[in-house]
């Protein structure tokens, strides 16, 4: 069982018991779990000529000038990732692309029914000059790929494995955990969706949520690298492997940055992407460069500054980091 240690105390592991247990978790923590311009519609409607596939909910993304729809299924990682969800979520792309209309009912008629979504929806609509929700709604339906998002309390290799290189639309997958003290106080675990957008990853400090990219701006990822790694394989292999990049986001990448942690603590050097491969029996991906990685900046860690020293990949773009004397002016 995993803990939590903390100077007041610690907090033990809570497993699900059901998924309805999963899904209060999930609205308790909903704000900070998908961040801001997302809307997260816990709805249960039928879709598909036979009307035999419920998905959990729907996420409308509208923190991007691209607006994006991923269809929920909110799991218990005691489901067998094949047998249930790999093939729960291949019903539902076909269940959707058969009935399109029918998820335009839906979504029309839940937004109706919840006027916190419709105001943001509202705003969304005026801001990117749509004539209407139904508009909006159309867009999301109609004009985006099909696009699903798993919450899980475990993401278990076999899961990842399946979800990267067996399914031919993107999934994104996100941990929800809990653990509880002893006076019965609990407190949950994940990482944000596309956390890697955010301008400050808040959770532990229990900040708010800073401001996020806009994913049509996002064309580079940055990694942390060790001096020896780096040296062996970013400058002389021209590659970067063993990646996590989200599956919303691979299709935006063109270029590659280096971020040398401490001592160094800078972005110095800048890659174009050639290719990006499945790193062997693995969920994560091997970047190959089209020609040799160029120095940038130093583009340094600022003490006391917004962006603390990158312990996992980052979203940004090419422009913004020739620009950039530090890491607050690179995210």
């Amino acid at each position: 069982m995993s803990m939590i240690w903390t100077p007041a105390g610690n907090y033990s592991g809570i497993e699900f018991e059901s998924e309805a247990e999963l899904e209060k978790a999930i609205a308790t923590v909903a704000r900070d779990l998908f961040g801001p311009g997302r809307i997260y519609l816990d709805v249960k409607k039928k879709i598909g000529k036979n009307k035999q596939n419920i998905p959990d909910a729907y996420l409308l993304d509208l923190s991007s000038q691209i607006p994006r729809l991923y269809v929920v299924e909110n799991e218990l990682s005691g489901h067998h990732p094949t047998k249930h969800i790999a093939v729960q979520l291949l019903e539902f792309s076909l269940a959707f692309d058969e009935d399109k209309n029918g998820v335009r009912n839906i979504l029309v008629e839940a937004l109706n029914g919840d006027r916190s979504a419709k105001k943001t929806c509202e705003a969304y609509v005026t801001s990117q000059k749509l004539h209407s929700i139904e508009d909006l709604i159309h867009k999301l339906v109609f004009e985006t790929e099909f696009s699903a998002l798993v919450i899980i309390d475990e993401e278990s290799a076999l899961l990842e494995t399946i979800l990267s290189k067996k399914l031919n639309f993107s999934v994104e997958v996100i941990e929800l955990s809990r653990y509880e003290n002893e006076n019965a106080v609990r407190v949950y675990s994940f990482e944000p969706f596309l956390a890697g957008l955010a301008s400050e990853v808040p959770i532990a400090e229990g900040k708010e949520l800073g401001k996020q990219m806009d994913v049509a701006d996002v064309d580079t990822i940055v990694v942390p690298a060790r001096l020896e790694g780096f040296k062996e394989t970013f400058l002389n292999e021209k590659r970067w492997y063993a990646v996590r990049i989200h599956a919303s986001m691979k299709p935006y990448i063109k270029y590659i940055a280096a971020y040398q942690v401490a001592p160094v603590s800078a972005i110095t050097y800048l890659a174009e992407v050639q290719s990006i491969e499945p790193w062997q029996d693995t969920h994560k991906f091997v970047l190959n460069f089209s020609a040799s990685p160029q120095p940038i900046g130093p583009i340094k860690l600022q003490k006391d500054g917004k962006v603390h020293a990158l312990q996992a990949a980052r979203y940004t773009n090419r422009e913004k980091l020739k620009s950039a004397k530090t890491l607050d002016d690179a995210f």
